[in-house]
């Protein structure tokens, strides 16, 4: 599998001029992931969008769990360049862009997580984050910790706002939302602390993804002034 993420495969050399290539099965296993989930994603549906047999796939890509592992990070694709940010902007334009990917692709939020080997488009996403904290003052394992947390909330949030392939059709965060707050409403004594925040959001729907991320970079900032003033 790491050879396939990292690795330049070579087309089998023997016989005509192949049809297809590695890139070329695994974008249209991402057409199939965006359009219907990424339990849809199989060697049948995809040897029906290619000039190709399901058997011949498997000269390209042994299996389903590498050919999620190079579709997941061709998907992923580099981070868009944001030059010139002092590290605060650098993080917070890190996260919305990394929000932004798992909007387009849903289904990224179900095929990275777990132990499994890294490739180059998921790591320059990992490099670009600690560049963005090199020369604050915190230790490599701080560093990475930090993007580690920073990618937990961009995952959480995305997972509650983002409508996933498959998922149940007409749904979406407002309505989800209404009906909700409708419901306790209605009993309001049964759930007094829900009722009461319910009626004083004060136009603070769908700030969750900011709100979070300023509270983590708050607490980044306090850090890093605490190890400058140290050093001092």
């Amino acid at each position: 599998m790491t050879e396939l993420l990292w690795g330049t495969p070579q087309p089998p050399s023997r016989g005509p001029k192949p049809a297809v290539t590695l890139t070329g099965i695994a974008e249209a296993a991402i057409r199939i992931a965006d359009a219907e989930g990424l339990d849809a994603v199989s060697m049948q549906r995809i040897a029906a969008e290619l000039p190709v047999t399901k058997m011949a796939l498997y000269r390209y890509v042994p299996g389903k769990a590498e050919l999620i592992a190079v579709m997941s990070d061709l998907a992923m694709g580099v981070p868009p360049e944001r030059p010139g940010l002092a590290w605060r902007e650098a993080l917070r334009a890190w996260s919305t862009d990394l929000f932004d990917g798992f909007s387009r692709h849903p289904w990224l939020m179900l095929s990275t997580i777990g132990r499994r080997p890294i490739g180059p488009n998921e790591a320059a996403w990992l490099d670009r984050g600690l560049q963005a904290l090199a020369g604050t003052g915190l230790t490599g394992g701080e560093q990475f910790d930090s993007i580690l947390v920073l990618s937990g909330h961009v995952r959480t949030l995305a997972l509650q706002t983002v409508s996933m392939p498959g998922g149940t059709a007409g749904l979406t965060e407002e309505t989800i939302t209404t009906a909700f707050a409708t419901m306790i409403a209605a009993d309001p004594d049964r759930f007094p602390a829900l009722a009461g925040a319910l009626t004083s959001l004060e136009g603070s729907e769908n700030q969750g993804f900011t709100f979070g991320l300023d509270r983590i970079l708050d607490g980044l900032e306090v850090l890093i002034q605490a190890r400058v003033k140290r050093e001092r």
